[in-house]
């Protein structure tokens, strides 16, 4: 019955009704709803119609109770609003709106309304209606998500109708409602998480069943959904609370079956119940209860009717639960045959057999995946989960169970009708997915140095690469990866092959240096080093390569490859092109390299050279590196140089010894940070072992010195002879052991200089200052003078002065010692005869006298043999024979003063008694001639006077 079907009064106020507040607040009301009857919700603004509605209707609360026809007018302003609110729903759905926050609080008005009303008289079951509306409202606002609002709504439903009997409800509709009230109360309460309130209404709903099939099919739905809500969780707490739940649902399913009156609703039971009965085994499943499982699939398939494709997987993985593979391969075999299992649910089965199986299930997989391709058509994505699952964790390794499964998917990749499922731009995703499987397994296996399977794997992921432009980069990636598995296999001419089809495809870098690597592993130097030039004239070239280039070369003892490679690094460098690896590394690597092996010294020694020019471009600092790393830098380019200096004049390579030293004086000479000059005593040190090396070098080829070479060694040496003074001094002030110098390196310095201004003109006085200088430093010992005195008395370049000065200056420091070694004194001594005899001139005869007068001093007192006689017989006998020019020439006196000095010499040495004698009887004969010659003379003169 429509309320409009109501007979009641005609409700026309009076002047006197219209004085009364309720008619005026109802007049409003009417007013506002006849602007939700005629207008649309785009020309209304909700929210102020809502407002004044609920002032309204809190006006009229205060104003209640009502007589009867003041409550039925109500009824229908109540009606009429909901009526215009279901209007507006339908605008806004035909335009794709919901239901919005403002409809809801005008339908909650419009219920409100009815509630207001309470009973009217004519309008039968006013309770349920009233109940009807707050239910359809609670509905909406739990649509909404607004489950307090819901709750209450449902709640003042549940009262209006609570207080009714049970058994007194005849209607269908008003029956149904009491179970749909419960049911939604319950779902609001589950939202909210009160679950067990929620369960309680489930519960309390099965006495409103009244034997109606729909009532136990809608509480059963409800029982499996909150079922599969705790399922879907997945967590093994709620697995016994889901069961529980699903178990509810199949006994409602069971217990309507029974009362079930028509055939349709015996086919919606039927199949609710074995929905059910399938979450049932699938709980089971979870619970690893495979028996249960088995229990509830063989239940399903006995009920006859159509088949779920699930029960074959829930039987599948139930007979894989209990280790029972042949079962579950026959399962997973009878729904490659059934044609109406979907392609989804067989490859999720297939998935979970091989998880179960594992490697001894993959050549299963394999073969099923083929079966089920001559059976019916398959999908690309399908072939790209099955792989996948083959596979397995790609990070998992690569033992042999794993090898075994790759080799499994590289045959089902391979596959004529595998690559014919993925042709075609529709599965160009699916494609991209199989490729990236196949590179990615093939790319583990390659970093395991597995190379045979790395490359069988990365062959098939070309299977699924088209022959097109625009992947024609993908292709020569491809390329590039199969050279370098087939390197790691020492096929160097698939190698080849397969890098120039990369060549073909994209010439870039990358392939050069494949290139490079090939002719490395070829031993063919000269074509590597040439690929390295190439690879610089690149459009994607970055130095980068070089230095792998050069680090591939050292690992392949190409030696000469690596340091072509270098050197052309440092080409960059000298471009001003920033670059990762700092300068100073590359050169100490590449001189590094070039000492591994020998007859590389002029190589070393040029790059040395070219360090130290950009040390002077960049900056000591700039090239080095700062603080002590700097310093560690600086070192070994001085040290190295240094060492290889020592090392070519062990071998007698003077010249490239020479070049050394000045390199290594030149690398010490850099100062860091502000440092003191620490490192001018190996500044002095190899400046003056350079200079020596020049020296030695010209004296071992038999050659002469330019006049610019003997400038620049003059040069060098007196730049030495400046530090060595500033040395001298410091030593003398502070005595600092840290910066003397050793005595031998003097020498060297003062030998050197000697020798080096001896080959000018009017160099004999610096020559002397020299000598002098060093024979009265520290350093200077009576060797020392000696060698000096021996080089200056001999040659064409011979000083006799400063010969002189460093012969007589060793003796007196001989002599002057506590014990002189008179084998040095004899040496000394006859070397000075030696020189005054050469250089004299007529008036050094007495000097050279003096001398033998200086060797018998220093003779007389020693002990017998204390000198050593073969020198003092030479002494003894050529002053005697000295005097055979006096005697021929008359000079009696002469010959007297040389005769005696042999004679007196002759005395101080044993063995030279026969000599003595003859010496003594030769005197006193040439006396007595030279007496009687003298007589006979006077006597002539006087004769001749006389007359």
């Amino acid at each position: 019955m429509k309320i409009a079907e109501v007979s009641t009064p005609e409700f026309r106020p009076s002047h006197h009704h219209e004085s009364e507040p309720h008619s005026r607040i109802l007049a409003q009301v009417d007013s506002s709803i006849k602007q939700l009857e005629f207008r649309s919700s785009s020309a209304i603004s909700l929210p102020e119609i809502y407002s004044e509605l609920q002032r309204f209707l809190t006006q009229l609360k205060d104003l209640s109770p009502f007589p009867n026809s003041v409550n039925l007018h109500i009824w229908k302003l109540s009606y009429r609003l909901w009526n215009a609110c279901v209007d507006l729903s339908n605008v806004d759905a035909i335009g794709g709106c919901r239901f919005s926050e403002d409809h809801a609080k005008l339908r909650q008005v419009s219920a409100d309304l009815l509630f207001l009303a309470a009973e009217v008289t004519g309008i039968p079951s006013p309770a349920f209606k009233s109940a009807s509306f707050y239910y359809k409202t609670g509905l909406i606002w739990h649509d909404l998500k607004k489950f307090d609002l819901a709750n209450a709504c449902f709640e003042k439903a549940t009262d209006l109708i609570s207080k009714i009997e049970i058994n007194s409800i005849s209607e269908n509709d008003e029956r149904k409602l009491l179970l749909d009230l419960n049911l939604a109360r319950s779902r609001s309460a589950w939202e909210v998480s009160d679950r067990n309130l929620s369960i309680t209404l489930l519960n309390r709903s099965k006495n409103v069943l009244f034997g109606i099939s729909e009532n136990y099919k809608a509480l059963a739905s409800q029982f499996l959904m909150y079922g599969k809500m705790i399922l879907s969780k997945n967590e093994a707490s709620g697995l016994n609370d889901a069961l529980k739940l699903m178990n509810e649902a199949l006994e409602l399913c069971n217990k309507g079956l029974k009362i079930v009156k028509r055939a349709g609703e015996t086919l919606t039971l039927k199949e609710l119940r074995a929905k059910t009965l399938r979450f049932i085994a699938a709980v089971h499943l979870q619970r690893d209860e495979f028996e249960s499982v088995l229990k509830c699939v063989r239940v399903l398939r006995d009920a006859g009717g159509e088949q779920h494709p699930s029960l074959s997987v829930l039987a599948m993985k139930a007979w894989l639960g209990l280790a029972r593979y042949g079962e579950a391969e026959k399962e997973l075999r009878g729904m490659v045959m059934n044609e109406e299992i979907p392609e989804a649910v067989w490859v999720s089965a297939v998935e979970s057999y091989f998880q179960a199986a594992g490697t001894a299930g993959a050549e299963t997989a394999k073969g099923l995946f083929l079966g089920l391709l001559g059976r019916c058509h398959v999908s690309a994505s399908a072939a790209v989960r099955v792989v996948n699952r083959v596979l397995g964790d790609i990070g998992g390794g690569t033992g042999e169970a794993a090898k075994v499964r790759a080799k499994v998917v590289a045959e089902l990749a391979s596959n004529e009708r595998v690559v014919a499922l993925f042709a075609g731009e529709a599965v160009a995703k699916e494609r991209n997915v199989m490729h990236a499987l196949l590179w990615n397994c093939a790319a583990e296996y390659f970093r395991s140095k597995d190379y045979q399977m790395s490359a069988e794997l990365f062959e098939k992921s070309m299977l699924y690469v088209p022959y097109d432009l625009e992947n024609r980069i993908l292709r020569a990636k491809g390329f590039r990866v199969l050279c370098l598995c087939h390197l790691g296999l020492l096929q160097l001419d698939r190698a080849q092959e397969y890098i120039n089809e990369a060549e073909k495809l994209e010439p870039n870098v990358a392939s050069a240096f494949l290139k490079f690597k090939i002719f490395l592993q070829q031993k063919d130097y000269n074509n590597a080093i040439t690929q390295v030039q190439a690879m610089s004239s690149c459009l994607d070239f970055t130095p980068d390569f070089l230095s792998l280039s050069a680090h591939e070369a050292v690992a392949s003892c190409s030696l000469p490859v690596a340091v072509a490679s270098l050197s052309n690094l440092l080409n960059f460098y000298s471009s001003g092109k920033p670059l990762q690896t700092k300068e100073v590394i590359i050169f100490r690597t590449l001189i590094t390299i070039l000492t591994r092996e020998e007859g590389n010294n002029s190589d070393i020694l040029k790059y040395m050279r070219r360090a130290h020019a950009r040390v002077n471009d960049v900056g000591s600092e700039c090239f080095f590196g700062k603080g002590e790393v700097g310093k560690r830098e600086r070192n070994w380019f001085a040290v190295n140089a240094w060492n290889l200096g020592v090392k070519m004049g062990k071998q007698k390579s003077y010249k490239l010894s020479a070049q050394f030293f000045t390199s290594a004086s030149e690398f010490y000479s850099i100062i860091l940070d502000g440092e003191a000059e620490e490192y001018n005593v190996m500044v002095c040190k190899s400046l003056i072992l350079s200079v020596s090396a020049i020296i030695a070098d010209e004296k071992q080829t038999m050659s002469t010195l330019a006049d610019n070479e003997v400038k620049q060694a003059i040069e060098l040496v007196e730049r030495a002879g400046k530090i060595l003074a500033r040395i001298s001094a410091s030593t003398a002030i502070f005595d600092d052991q840290a910066t003397t110098i050793d005595p031998n390196f003097h020498f060297m310095y003062t030998w050197s200089a000697y020798d080096l201004y001896a080959r000018q003109s009017d160099m004999g006085q610096k020559q002397l200052l020299l000598i002098k200088s060093f024979a009265a430093s520290k350093s200077c010992n009576p060797k020392h003078l000696l060698q000096i005195g021996h080089d200056a008395s001999q040659g064409p370049r011979c000083n006799p002065e400063v010969a002189a000065f460093a012969l007589n200056t060793c003796l007196a420091a001989i002599l002057s010692s506590a014990s002189p070694d008179y084998q040095e004194v004899a040496l000394v001594l006859r070397k000075l005869i030696s020189v005054s005899t050469i250089f004299k001139e007529d008036k050094d005869e007495d000097s050279v006298m003096e001398l033998y007068r200086r060797a018998y001093r220093i003779m007389v007192g020693l002990r017998e043999g204390e000198y050593p006689v073969e020198e003092a017989k030479w002494l003894s006998m050529t002053a005697w024979n000295r005097a055979a020019i006096p005697v021929r020439l008359g000079h009696i006196e002469a010959a007297k003063k040389w005769m005696s000095i042999g004679l007196e010499l002759a005395k101080k040495v044993e063995g030279m008694q026969t000599y003595r004698s003859c010496m003594e009887d030769f005197i006193a004969n040439y006396d007595k001639k030279s007496h009687n010659e003298h007589g006979n003379a006077a006597e002539k003169n006087r004769s001749i006077l006389v007359s």
